[in-house]
């Protein structure tokens, strides 16, 4: 039943290295996802006070949820490569 998910049907041993690794990498993805919603709440604040900067913001602001995205589909990947996890 668990291969049916694209699960390991064996345990998939870490070392400590490959833990260090996985916890650097999802601090990476926390920081670089807490950039982004910051900039976003930046260009929200920056079109609230400067309206004449709108389309500038804007810009800014449509940008940063596919880059959001984009750092959340590269940890994905990485854990699942990590944990030997696939997509069946």
């Amino acid at each position: 039943m668990v291969g049916d998910m694209g699960l390991p049907r064996e345990t998939v041993p870490l070392s400590p290295e490959h833990v260090a690794e996985l916890h650097r990498k999802l601090s990476d993805l926390r920081h670089n996802v807490n950039n982004h919603l910051a900039l976003m709440v930046a260009a929200l604040e920056l079109m609230r006070r400067k309206p004449d900067m709108i389309d500038r913001m804007l810009n800014s602001l449509t940008e940063q949820p596919h880059k959001i995205l984009e750092e959340i589909r590269k940890f994905s990947e990485e854990l699942e490569r990590t944990l030997q996890i696939t997509r069946d």
